[in-house]
This record gives structure tokens, C-alpha cells and sequence, in this order.
């Protein structure tokens, strides 16, 4: 075992402070049968052994070939070359918190570009960095609403990703503030207009776009009933979207967040990526996390630094917006790297290609026996499919001839109690056309009962 001292010295001054004869005694509370007494460990081996040794391991692995349709809130999109050469460089890689401006303006440069692009995607005034994700930035952004409206209620729609809302929840269960659900239309898929009651003391109107059955939402009569009712919309967005959608601030939307996975940062089996979140300037002065500001310094150069501060590690615990801490800035910037490539023109077009390989997917599926729409509102390029038999089966036999044809929803943490035979497929630019022939194919031979090419 390894100590903390260096010298049998040290080691004995350390037990006498915490007054125990032993280090042992300090793993008594462990039961003897749990604890081990030692490692087997084989001998030592050199460099060149280590990495025949990796290799063989790795060679065991199994890897999936196939195409993968999956999304529900991770997306399958291309990772430019230049964003992972850039992002690799040793002064981006191993920059952490910038507290020190005058030895961080490399670092507080790249988060203020990452806060102006998503100025611009959202046509909102002032925007953040240092949220995880998307769904705690929901959650950040619902408590800004609270504060801002001194309310304890938060009215969720129902399209909210389900992990979104349990996140929602469990940041709500401190404080105790409420968490309602307002209802999808069984038709539509999109969120019901809220009553009057149903807005009844509610700071914080939630809403998702396109929601997580992939359908467009009308956010205009959502956004007058939130503001009649002195609540604020906050919108969680697919960013690939808004190069095709209206920006949630041109409708009037007072807070948007989302994820920035899509942009320059891989799936890597859910994380990590990082959250934005964006509001109206009036609010600025709730916003958790890090703002960096432009300013001049005293030779009249322009220059940057951390500015409206509110973490509970800069004032009282008490006072702060959030406890939020971790930098995501490696992801941050991946996402802003990707952005500056793709340009307004490139990210239309993206946006473009998905929902049209998404709308042909879909067009030729449900001409299928038995394979109807969940909803009949307007997708971009994810859509949920009601199946003629399980989802489990149909996936399992899909993946046997190389297609991951979605997600079933069943297995989504959903208080919808949507039924075993509904999947959610998502198309981006890397389903190919080939892919998505592959697809329909696999599909074809799957729901005639045909064995597997290799049954």
C-alpha cells in the first residue's frame, strides 16, 4: 500500500494526529470478505509488449459496421477534420477555467465566439458557456425563469426529452418547486395550447423543438399564452435546426438551451459534449455559469475578460444563480470551430439534407404493410413509427442484416406510456442514400418474416 508520507516518520506522525495505531484500523468498517489482501498482478512488461498486448485485446473486440438511425436527443453527424486537429492542440487541450485574464485570452477569445454564434443561431441577446449539457441547461434555464418571476412552478410539455424532464425534476425536488406536464395532441403530436389553469402560478413554460417525437412545434400560441400569463418560454432546441427554423428569439421565446453535440463533438456513448443557454439581454443578470465579455484594456487593445459573475465561487453560496462548475471548453469550442466552417449557408444546407433523406425514409416506410405514423404533424428529420409487431424483434432483426434502425420506445424513460411497438428513426447527412436503400430493404424482407442471410 501506498501512503501519503514519505518516511515511516511521517506515516507514524499522521496516525498519532488521527489517533489510530494503524492504517489498517482505517479499513476496519469493511467486511474482511471484501477487502483484498493483495495483488496478483502478472510481471511488468516492456513498451513494445505493452502495445502487442493492447492490440491482441483490442483484436477480440467486435465492432458494428452497420448503419446506425439512432438519435432521440444524440446524433449521428459528421466531425470535420479541422475541428479534431484544432481542438487537439496542446494550449486548447489542457486549458481549464480561465481565471487569470491576463494569461487566458486565448481561452476567454474562443468561449466569446462560442457565446456570439449562439447569439446569432437563437436571435437572442446574451448567452453563457459552462453548462454540461442540454438537459441541465434546461434545468438552469427554468430556475433563471423562477428567479426572474419570484415563482415555484414549472409547466412541461410533454415532447421534452424524458431524460430532460427527470433532470428537470430532480433539480426541482430541492427547493420543492412543482413540475406539471402539459399534454402532446393525440393527432398532431404537438403540445396543447395551456389554459388559463393550467398557467396558474407558473414561472416557467418548457417546451422542445422539434419535440422528442421528432414533430415541429407551433411555439407562437405557446409564447403568447406564456407571456399572458407573466411566465417565460424557454425552448430546448436540436441546434441543426435553426438552419432551417425560425430562431426561437424572433418568435419570442425569452430563454433558449440546447446540446452542441451535433456540432464537432462525436456521440463517445453519451458524452461528454456541452449545453448553451441563451436568454434576452434584460436577463443577463441570471444567468448561471461564465459570461466573458469584449472590453479595451489600458493600451486600447481589445481584450477579454470573465464579467457578471454570479457561481457560488465567486460570491455567497447564497446569492449565486448556480453551482455549475466544470468548463466544457474543449467541447465548446469543437462546436464553434464546426460552426465557423459550416457558415449560415452550410448549416442550411445540412439542415436541408437531413430532413430530406428523413421525409424519403419516412414517405417510403409507412407505404409498408402495417407500419403507420405515430403523429401526423410536420418532422424534420426524426419521426416516431408505429410497427406491426414488437419493436424489440424488429430491431433485432434489422441489426442482424447491418441496419440500427432506431430507438425503441419502449425503452425511453417516458411517462407517455408510449406502446412496445413504436420506434424513433433519425436521419442525418451520414445515412448515405445507399444507407438508406440498405433500409428499406432490410425493412422490406424483416416485416415478410424472412430469416436472416446468415439464419
Amino acid at each position: 500500500m501506498r501512503y501519503l508520507s514519505h518516511t515511516e516518520a511521517d506515516r507514524r506522525r499522521m496516525l498519532d494526529v488521527i489517533g489510530v495505531d494503524s492504517v489498517d484500523v482505517l479499513f476496519s468498517p469493511i467486511p474482511e470478505g471484501l477487502r483484498a489482501t493483495g495483488l496478483d498482478l502478472p510481471a511488468g512488461l516492456s513498451e513494445l509488449e505493452t502495445r502487442q498486448r493492447l492490440e491482441a485485446l483490442a483484436g477480440r473486440n467486435r465492432t458494428y459496421g452497420g448503419a446506425s438511425f439512432l438519435g432521440a436527443g444524440s446524433y449521428h453527424h459528421g466531425v470535420p477534420a479541422a475541428v479534431r486537429s484544432l481542438t487537439s492542440r496542446a494550449e486548447f487541450a489542457t486549458a481549464y477555467t480561465p481565471y487569470q485574464a491576463e494569461v487566458a485570452q486565448g481561452t476567454l477569445q474562443h468561449i466569446f465566439e462560442f457565446q456570439t454564434a449562439l447569439c446569432e443561431l437563437t436571435g437572442l441577446g446574451a448567452a453563457n458557456a459552462s453548462m454540461y449539457d442540454g438537459p441541465s441547461a434546461l434545468a438552469e434555464a427554468a430556475f433563471l425563469a423562477l428567479r426572474h418571476n419570484h415563482r415555484e412552478r414549472i409547466l412541461a410539455s410533454a415532447g421534452l426529452h424524458p431524460e430532460e424532464r427527470q433532470v428537470v425534476e430532480t433539480y426541482a425536488s430541492g427547493p420543492g418547486f412543482e413540475v406539471s406536464t402539459l399534454d402532446l395532441d393525440e393527432t398532431s403530436g404537438r403540445t396543447l395550447s395551456p389554459t388559463a389553469s393550467d398557467l396558474e402560478g407558473v414561472g416557467a413554460l418548457l417546451v422542445r423543438q422539434p419535440n422528442f417525437y421528432g414533430v415541429i412545434e407551433d411555439l407562437r400560441p405557446l409564447v403568447e399564452a406564456a407571456h399572458e400569463a407573466g411566465a417565460l418560454l424557454v425552448v430546448s432546441q436540436y441546434p441543426v435546426s435553426l438552419g432551417l427554423l425560425a430562431p426561437p428569439g424572433q418568435i419570442g421565446a425569452d430563454v433558449a438551451v440546447g446540446d452542441v453535440q451535433p456540432f464537432g463533438n462525436a456521440r463517445s456513448f453519451g458524452g461528454p459534449s456541452a449545453g448553451y443557454l441563451v436568454c434576452r439581454e434584460d436577463l443577463v443578470r441570471q444567468l448561471p455559469g461564465r459570461l466573458v465579455g469584449q472590453t479595451i484594456d489600458a493600451d486600447g487593445q481589445i481584450s477579454y475578460a470573465l464579467t457578471l459573475q454570479a457561481r457560488e465561487q465567486h460570491i455567497r453560496r447564497s446569492k449565486a444563480t448556480s453551482n455549475i462548475c466544470s468548463n466544457q471548453a474543449l467541447n465548446a469550442l469543437a462546436a464553434t470551430i464546426h460552426l465557423a466552417l459550416l457558415g449560415p449557408r452550410g448549416l442550411a444546407e445540412l439542415g436541408e439534407i437531413c430532413v430530406r433523406r428523413a421525409h424519403y425514409l419516412f414517405q417510403q416506410l409507412v407505404e409498408m404493410p402495417g407500419i403507420e405514423p405515430v403523429f401526423a404533424g410536420s418532422f424534420f428529420n426524426e419521426f416516431a413509427l408505429r410497427l406491426p409487431r414488437p419493436a424489440a424483434e424488429f430491431t433485432r432483426a434489422m441489426r442482424a442484416r447491418g441496419i440500427d434502425p432506431g430507438v425503441e420506445l419502449e425503452a425511453v424513460p417516458s411517462k407517455e406510456g408510449r406502446g412496445g411497438d413504436q420506434i424513433l428513426v433519425a436521419v442525418t447527412e451520414m445515412n448515405s442514400p445507399e444507407d438508406i436503400g440498405r433500409y428499406l430493404t432490410a425493412a422490406r424482407a424483416v416485416l415478410a418474416g424472412e430469416e436472416t442471410p446468415d439464419a
